[in-house]
């Protein structure tokens, strides 16, 4: 049994059913033993999964040349700040860097990396030594200034945990109780601010429908929303609107866990060792966002958004007219549907006067079917 399964099974024994968010927070986050806290975590080939940055460097340099539009679109302003919150080993960071650092927009740039993890902090540090006088580290958007700028995040809102519930004779929550030192599910009663949540979304849900419910969202919009002054939002993850995600054909939700490369369905093993995901509901981060007063500029899927931003421009910079068939088969996976390029959306959200219209989404803006 690991230390942080026996430190779930002593709260639930000592406090009695915690509800599958609690349970899921603990396990990714629980300090020094959560997968995404303590030392031993690595992403990438080494690790459980890998993201876009790990596929091709293009993916930081795409990101890059849209940090440009962006400060362009905003009138160049002396500081643009761009702020990473979860950047993995570092490598978006590095590539973003890379790309930008002979540009004019180099020299009004700062940027920062939210990073709750200090090994993980540690193995930024290395990767970025080349930049170290252009970052800064915090632990918590609290520790960041207002900022005028964007907020970047890849592949994080999957790993916010959620409620988990499952209609019986009526809407039931799951919660994580233990038996003979293993974890078993209850039912009980849903709160009325789960039943509004999927109300707002008309989500129709039949006899032994499981799906999930992502809460913490709101909570980290309002904190960003906090820290931006005027600017971007740039959201990347694997999702759906609501009503894809709350389709009668996905009744069993969308919890996935990731255990050095293979997936399985089974939270409850591997505790801390495992990565544990869930779709975004790109439908709440618009209806939050709006409610915050950020505008919604584009919501599209990644391979249609860097193709949109020009990724062939950036293939011809960085690879001239002869890019190797190596290299070409990596991007590819970034933007064609067998790959990233269609699971993945991207989403902008904008806080300022206006209206900005950005390249990425010139071929596909689905912003609408929010």
């Amino acid at each position: 049994m690991t230390l942080l399964k026996q430190k779930i099974i002593e709260k639930i024994k000592s406090e009695g059913p915690i509800n599958f968010e609690t349970f899921m927070e603990m396990c990714l986050y629980y300090p020094g033993l959560g997968y995404y806290t303590k030392e031993t975590t690595k992403i990438g080939r080494a690790g459980d999964f890998y993201t876009s940055p790990h596929l091709h460097r293009i993916f930081g340099a795409m990101l890059g040349k849209q940090m440009e539009e962006m400060w362009n679109l905003m009138g160049k302003p002396d500081s643009f700040n761009i702020i990473e919150i979860g950047a993995g080993m570092g490598y978006l960071a590095k590539d973003m860097l890379d790309y930008l650092k002979n540009r004019e927009f180099y020299q009004h740039l700062k940027y920062s990396i939210v990073e709750l993890n200090p090994f993980m902090k540690a193995e930024q540090q290395k990767m970025l030594a080349e930049y170290i006088d252009k970052l800064n580290w915090v632990s918590s958007l609290n520790e960041l200034d207002s900022v005028t700028g964007c907020f970047i995040s890849n592949e994080l809102l999957d790993a916010f945990p959620v409620r988990m519930v499952e209609m019986d004779d009526s809407l039931m929550e799951i919660y994580v109780s233990v038996k003979d030192d293993e974890f078993i599910e209850l039912k009980m009663p849903c709160s009325s601010e789960i039943i509004e949540y999927l109300k707002d979304y008309s989500a129709e849900i039949s006899k032994r429908y499981r799906t999930e419910v992502n809460l913490k969202l709101k909570d980290w919009l309002a904190d960003v929303n906090t820290k931006l002054s005027k600017g971007f939002i740039l959201t990347i993850d694997y999702g759906y609107n609501a009503k894809d995600y709350y389709n009668e054909e996905r009744n069993r939700g969308t919890l996935l866990c990731y255990y050095h490369h293979e997936i399985n369905e089974n939270p409850y093993q591997h505790v801390g060792e495992q990565d544990l995901t869930a779709h975004v509901n790109f439908s709440s981060l618009k209806r939050w966002g709006e409610e915050l007063g950020l505008k919604t500029i584009g919501f599209c899927p990644q391979g249609s958004y860097l193709i949109s931003l020009g990724i062939d421009g950036v293939i011809t910079e960085l690879y001239g007219d002869s890019p190797d068939s190596f290299e070409i088969a990596k991007i590819k996976g970034l933007i064609f549907p067998q790959g990233m390029g269609e699971s993945h959306k991207v989403m902008v959200q904008y806080k300022g006067e206006g209206m900005p219209v950005l390249n990425g989404f010139g071929i596909r803006n689905q912003s609408e079917r929010l």
